[in-house]
């Protein structure tokens, strides 16, 4: 999964700027609440989340995407998921559908309104000690796929996306030994579109608004799936 979203602060840090093909260890602007006034507030933090006990960040490389069926047992996620979650915010993301063994069709799938949404994230404080250094990093978790990914055999998992009326509860502590485990879950198919994009997007080197256009098909005239 790549997101295509404003997930690129400025030389000042307030405004994001666009960014359309985002990577895993990369420094994105993610939302949680400020530790003295628990207000919301937009922080930088690098995709892929080390652990605060861990020793080594390359950790980090297997922790982009955090299972939901896993995540209150598992050593890496489950203090974060009990204490320390956030919302990811973006606009669509992609996803590859094998045709064969070496070939991948990538998709672009988002909101039908086309507006911003929130993934439910996770993230964690790490301290290098080797440079006297923290680093702030999240992971987005994920479910089964809903009926939208499933039908066009895009991918076995999904990304959790939150309604907006859940954004509260997600970035509440709460009560730690009750985490809001019944917001993982798929989202509502019927407010989601897909299309097919070009293999462009392949490469996170590649950063340009064209990259989510629908392909054209010679049969059926365009990209666009639902």
């Amino acid at each position: 999964m790549q997101n295509h979203n404003t997930n690129v602060f400025n030389d000042d840090d307030s405004v994001p700027a666009p960014s359309y093909n985002i990577a895993p260890q990369t420094f994105q602007p993610v939302i949680k609440l400020a530790r003295e006034t628990h207000d919301r507030e937009l922080t930088a933090m690098r995709w892929g989340l080390i652990p605060y006990w861990s020793k080594d960040a390359k950790v980090a490389f297997s922790t982009i995407n955090a299972k939901a069926e896993t995540i209150t047992t598992s050593p890496v996620f489950r203090d974060a998921f009990r204490r320390r979650r956030c919302l990811v915010l973006a606009d669509l993301f992609y996803e590859w559908r094998k045709i064969d063994a070496k070939n991948k069709q990538p998709y672009a799938i988002s909101m039908k309104d086309d507006g911003v949404f929130a993934f439910a994230g996770l993230w964690e404080r790490w301290k290098d000690w080797t440079k006297g250094q923290v680093i702030q990093t999240y992971s987005i978790i994920t479910t089964d796929p809903n009926e939208l990914i499933s039908f066009l055999s895009i991918h076995d998992r999904m990304p959790v996306i939150l309604k907006p009326s859940d954004y509260g509860r997600w970035l509440e502590p709460g009560d730690p030994e009750r985490p809001p485990v019944d917001l993982l879950r798929p989202f509502d198919a019927d407010f989601m579109k897909a299309w097919k994009v070009g293999p462009d997007v392949g490469n996170v080197k590649n950063d340009r608004p064209d990259l989510a256009e629908p392909i054209v098909e010679t049969r059926s005239g365009s990209g666009l799936l639902f």
